[in-house]
Order: structure tokens, then C-alpha cells, then sequence
């Protein structure tokens, strides 16, 4: 850039020194007046064909897909807890302990009651037996045989009862035992050891980063373009590089307020860049073709129509333009007219060049 500064100030000052008519500075002048214009690379750009899209631009928030709040089933006090925010989990293994000791008691009391349930089976199944022969020998009479019956099912009755109870306490002390639902990552701790929980207490929630949701708005009068499988093509703050998800569903209500229409995109996160809760702007590619496009800042739109300067048989050549397609997110343009690909074209300040000007490239 410095050096085409220094070449126009070169030309600006003989012309200058030709107008005022002295003879000796005009021929002195005359080879500096073809002084040629040098262009660094990054005053240049090749015009190439592209894959342009138009669509809704959308914004939103990255949510996780998958996203488990892990509760107390149990009351007590919490005797462990070995994760902490940012940490991985893996499905089925226990990350917090709530104590247990009243359920073991209450779990020996149950395994007794059953015991003493079954013992007493026994003795009702072995006497309804007896009482049974003895009917059939003449000996006793057949209510005999059914009041022994009944007392077979109420001790069945019982039994049954005595292990439902035994199951109860079982799964209540196997719930102290507090366990990842899923692989993923901590993002909040609601507890810490010592704490008295009560069934429902919130311990710790668990996202799965591996997939995040786009949850964003798109206007009333554009969800028309927006269908499920359409590409949504965007870019996040801080994040370098575009991202790429695909439209899940769209929600059948409009927001009462601003009437907008909520859509909803899974965002593959494979190597782990993008963040849950982060900011995003993009657009929906809803319909995508190929064509000539240049940077924006290649295009000049002042005066009657645009135009870019494009760099011919090393001359600047100022053409009229027609455009097509815009896209903010890439800061790019379809050029309809008027420029080819393999074209050089002149971008950002230095466009400004008059044409014919002669110009280098200095690689």
C-alpha cells in the first residue's frame, strides 16, 4: 500500500508542475506522468466461481442437545460428590454418595420381616396338607380344609407384602448411589459434601457437547424458505472459521409479541470448538446456485452504477457491473456482468484508480 501512495503522490506532483507551463519541468515531467501505479497483493483478488445462497438470516443461541439435571431420589446427607463443573462423567458410574445408614437398618428390618413371612408359608402350606388328608379320611370336616386354605393366603398375602416392602428399601438404598445418566460434561453444581438433600434436591446438571441445538428466530414472512433438512450456514464471535448445521423442525406457533417463528437446528460439534450458550448469526441456505463472485469492498456502487476495476494488459479497466446475489455473512457478491472469473479485480482503496492507469503487481 505504501508503495502505491508513493507512486500516486509521484503523479499528482508533476502534473501539477506541468500545469503551471515551465518547459524545462514539463519534459522533466513527462516520463513521471506514465509513472505506473504498483498494487501489493492484498489490493488484488481473482474473481472465481462459488456456491452462493440466499435465505432467512437468522440469530440465536447455542443450546445442548442433550442436557440432564441429576436430582436427590433419596433424602440425607451427602457424603460425596467427586465432580465439579467442566469435568467429564461417563454413563453409569456413581459421581455422588448420599448416607445410607437408616436404609440399611430399615433394609435388615425388611429382610427379617421376610424370612419370618415365609416361615410362616411354610407352617400354613404343611398344616393346610395334613388338614387336607384328614378330611379326605373322614376325620375333619371340608370347612376344616377351607379354613386352612385361608390361612395358606393370608400367609401368602403377607409374604407377598414382606418382599414388596424388601424391594422399596432396597431401591431406596440403591438410590443413595447417585449415578451419570449419560457421557458428557458437568456445566453446573448445585451441591456440595455435607449438604442435607431432600428428594427432588438439584446435585449437578451434565450436557452432552459432542451435538448443541441453534434455537432461533426467523420472520413470519420468511419461514416459508425455511424446511426441515435445509443447511444453515453461520458464524460465531471469537470463533474463527464458518460452521454448518441442518433445520431439525419449526415450530408451529409464532411468538404472540414479536412474530417471529422459532427453528431449531442440530450442530454437529466433532472437534469440540463450539460452546453451549455462545451467540451465532447465519442464514438459512435456502436455495444455492453457482456463480462469478468478488468481494464486496471490490465493488464500487457511487454514482450512476456499480463498477469494479479490473487489471487488463496491465492497465486499470473500470467496468460497469451488474449484480446479484449479496452475502453479508461472507462479505461477498455475485457479479452478473461485466467480470469473469480469472479476472483480476482491485479491492478496498486502491479501486479508486482512474482508468487506463498503468499498474503492477508486486508479488
Amino acid at each position: 500500500m505504501r508503495s502505491l501512495v508513493v507512486a500516486l503522490i509521484s503523479s499528482t506532483v508533476a502534473l501539477g508542475a506541468a500545469a503551471c507551463g515551465d518547459p524545462a519541468t514539463t519534459a522533466a515531467s513527462a516520463p513521471a506522468s506514465a509513472a505506473i501505479v504498483q498494487l501489493a497483493p492484498e489490493n488484488v483478488v481473482t474473481a472465481a466461481v462459488a456456491d452462493l445462497s440466499t435465505g432467512p438470516l437468522v440469530s440465536g443461541e447455542l443450546t445442548p442437545a442433550r442436557e440432564a439435571t441429576v436430582r436427590a431420589q433419596v433424602g440425607g446427607s451427602l457424603v460425596t460428590l467427586s465432580v465439579d463443573r467442566g469435568q467429564p462423567v461417563q454413563a453409569g458410574v456413581e459421581v455422588a454418595r448420599i448416607a445410607s445408614r437408616d436404609l440399611e437398618a430399615a433394609m435388615l428390618s425388611a429382610d427379617s420381616a421376610v424370612t419370618s413371612a415365609d416361615a410362616q408359608l411354610a407352617v400354613a402350606r404343611t398344616e393346610a396338607q395334613r388338614t387336607a388328608l384328614l378330611v379326605k379320611g373322614g376325620a375333619l370336616a371340608a370347612r376344616d380344609r377351607e379354613q386352612a386354605d385361608s390361612v395358606v393366603a393370608s400367609a401368602e398375602a403377607q409374604a407377598a407384602a414382606a418382599r414388596a416392602r424388601q424391594r422399596a428399601v432396597w431401591q431406596q438404598l440403591d438410590d443413595t448411589s447417585v449415578k451419570a445418566p449419560f457421557n458428557g460434561i458437568v456445566s453446573a453444581r448445585a451441591a456440595s459434601v455435607g449438604d442435607i438433600v431432600a428428594p427432588g434436591t438439584e446435585l449437578f446438571t451434565v450436557i452432552d457437547p459432542s451435538s448443541l441445538r441453534l434455537e432461533a428466530l426467523v420472520p413470519s414472512d420468511q419461514i416459508a424458505q425455511v424446511r426441515a433438512g435445509a443447511r444453515v450456514r453461520f458464524r460465531i464471535r471469537g470463533v474463527a472459521g464458518d460452521f454448518v448445521g441442518s433445520v431439525d423442525r419449526v415450530s408451529p406457533v409464532a411468538d404472540p409479541v414479536t412474530r417471529q417463528v422459532a427453528m431449531f437446528a442440530s450442530i454437529p460439534n466433532l472437534g469440540g470448538r463450539l460452546i453451549a450458550g455462545l451467540f451465532v448469526e447465519g442464514q438459512v441456505e435456502a436455495v444455492t446456485h453457482r456463480g462469478v463472485v468478488v468481494p464486496l469492498s471490490a465493488v464500487d456502487e457511487g454514482g450512476l452504477g456499480a463498477s469494479a476495476t479490473v487489471v487488463r494488459d496491465g492497465k486499470a479497466d473500470v467496468r460497469p457491473v451488474r449484480l446479484g446475489v449479496r452475502q453479508a455473512q461472507t462479505e461477498q457478491v455475485e457479479v452478473l456482468e461485466g467480470v469473469a472469473a480469472g479476472d483480476v479485480v482491485i479491492v478496498g482503496s486502491a479501486r479508486g484508480i482512474a482508468h487506463g492507469t498503468p499498474v503492477r503487481i508486486v508479488r
